[in-house]
């Protein structure tokens, strides 16, 4: 049986009146957390939701969050977490393309999905974390109706879709990353054994549950091995420290600019953090003055940095204990069961220290790409996935990634790509050209920069080209800076030149 769901049933027959998710002063145990998933389960096959459907989860950090995942995978469903700092116009893109059948959200965002919901033909069902209102049936009230029943996991594959994830990748649009049941299950043990995660260990989840950092970083492995889940609705550095000085977490994720601002709350020294052994981070290399910083504010933590993808449910590689600060720089050893290699041009392995494409096997790795047959094929070659970031290993078998993937930004922990805000930028009537990289920021770690080039006699008008952005795109893939240049840098062929615009950005005002 490869249901995760499952996990839920091994959990509440062994330890129904231990903790396992706390949210604010409420806290779920085992077996509560079982008797709301099953009642949510057998609410929603009432409404129609069964095997093989989609289920879309546009919600801040709740409870209601996991219980829905494990609920949609009991009937054999898979689910799909949607970024709340998407524009609806990017909403109603994927949820059209993953044709979605039902979505879970709350009031903030209630009247953003009544306005596309016409757009949206597979969608046939609205649930709401509220009182129910016109069009839109309440989520609370589905559980309070249902609780009692139980409803048998489907019988699933280690191939059955569990989630869909959509990245940004580097394409004009996301794409939609297909993980199943094996996949997760095998990312959770590999964490577990990496991590040596017991029930006795619980996990601060401060990052949002959309992202594979906030719920699988070890967020699900915690929960499989029978441990504890802190819900934080959103980040704040001073409500993370608060609840790791109260509640005594033992391990938490923190992507690159999460860490920072815990690092910048002026009473850190007075918060006791010694219950924190893990911290795992990733995504931008940590120089050592900054992982001492940590250690410092941390005692008792090994700050292990990480290289994962949302095509590998994450966690792939991660720094151990013994090389926090003798391999600064570096992202670790693969997870087990997983194996990584360096690959030249023509996909042949190269020597220990030389730079090459970074390529993962294993069964914690996708399937493919949702409905992409051609994106599929160019990342899953010879029985490897071709991750597009350019790395090396040293003699060790430790990895370092040396480049992120071609022209991605990276902006507060979240993936940009810039071909997707070219494609807003090349709508604007104005715009006859344009190119977008990112720079340095000093809170965000990047941000998008664009170049563009008008037509002939067009003014430039910055407020009313970030609105005209605003309106296509959320907010932090806006561009932060715009430049009008007579003409973009372009190879003979034809490409657009980056990297020199990279270097005219750098080089500041000429």
């Amino acid at each position: 049986m490869f249901n995760f769901a499952t996990v839920l049933d091994h959990n509440a027959a062994r330890r129904p009146d231990e903790p396992a998710i706390s949210f604010g002063k409420h806290t779920l145990t085992h077996g509560e957390l079982d008797q709301r998933v099953n009642a949510l389960a057998a609410g929603l096959s009432e409404l129609g939701i069964g095997a093989d459907d989609v289920v879309a989860l546009l919600l801040y950090n709740y409870p209601e969050f996991i219980e829905t995942v494990f609920a949609v995978n009991r009937l054999g469903a898979a689910f799909l977490p949607l970024n709340y700092r998407l524009s609806p116009a990017e909403w109603q893109y994927i949820l059209n393309h993953a044709q979605a059948a039902a979505i879970l959200t709350e009031p903030e965002f209630r009247d953003a999905v009544d306005g596309i919901a016409e757009q949206l033909p597979s969608l046939r069902q609205r649930l709401l974390l509220g009182d129910p209102t016109d069009g839109w049936t309440s989520l609370p009230a589905v559980v309070q109706n249902n609780l009692g029943k139980r409803v048998a996991a489907a019988t699933v594959g280690e191939d059955t879709l569990q989630r869909l994830m959509y990245t940004s990748g580097t394409t004009s649009r996301p794409k939609g990353v297909c993980l199943s049941h094996g996949n997760v299950i095998w990312k959770d043990l590999g964490h577990i054994i990496e991590f040596g995660i017991t029930s006795a260990d619980t996990t601060l989840v401060c990052g949002p549950l959309y992202h594979v950092g906030g719920l699988d970083l070890p967020g699900l492995g915690t929960l499989h091995a029978g441990g504890h889940l802190i819900l934080v609705r959103k980040f704040d550095p001073r409500e993370v420290l608060d609840t790791i000085a109260r509640a005594r977490p033992t391990n938490i994720w923190l992507a690159p600019a999460m860490m920072n601002a815990v690092l910048q709350v002026p009473e850190l020294v007075d918060y006791d953090t010694s219950s924190i052994r893990f911290i795992i981070g990733g995504g931008e290399k940590m120089p050592e003055p900054l992982i001492t910083k940590i250690l410092r504010a941390f005692p008792n933590a090994w700050f292990s940095d990480a290289y994962g993808l949302t095509e590998t449910v994450s966690g792939d590689t991660f720094n151990d204990y013994d090389h926090m600060l003798s391999k600064v720089g570096s992202v670790g050893r693969p997870v087990l069961h997983l194996e990584v290699r360096i690959l030249d041009e023509h996909g042949a392995p190269v020597a220990p220290g030389e730079l090459g494409e970074i390529a993962l096997r294993g069964p914690k790795v996708f399937s493919g790409y949702w409905r992409d047959d051609e994106a599929t094929a160019r990342a899953l070659r010879d029985g490897w996935f071709h991750t597009g970031d350019v790395g090396r290993l040293d003699a060790d078998g430790y990895l370092y990634v040396e480049d992120r993937k071609k022209d991605m930004i990276v902006s507060g922990g979240e993936n940009i790509a810039t071909p997707e805000v070219e494609r807003v930028l090349y709508e604007h009537p104005d715009i006859v050209e344009a190119a977008v990289i990112g720079i340095a920021h000093q809170r965000w770690g990047e941000v998008p920069k664009a170049y563009v080039v008008l037509k002939e006699g067009a003014v430039h008008d910055p407020t009313a080209l970030h609105e005209f952005c605003r309106e296509r795109l959320a907010k932090f893939k806006v561009p932060a800076e715009v430049e009008v240049l007579d003409t973009l840098p372009r190879t003979p062929s034809g490409k657009v030149l980056k990297r020199t615009l990279r270097d005219q950005h750098s080089a500041g005002p000429q």
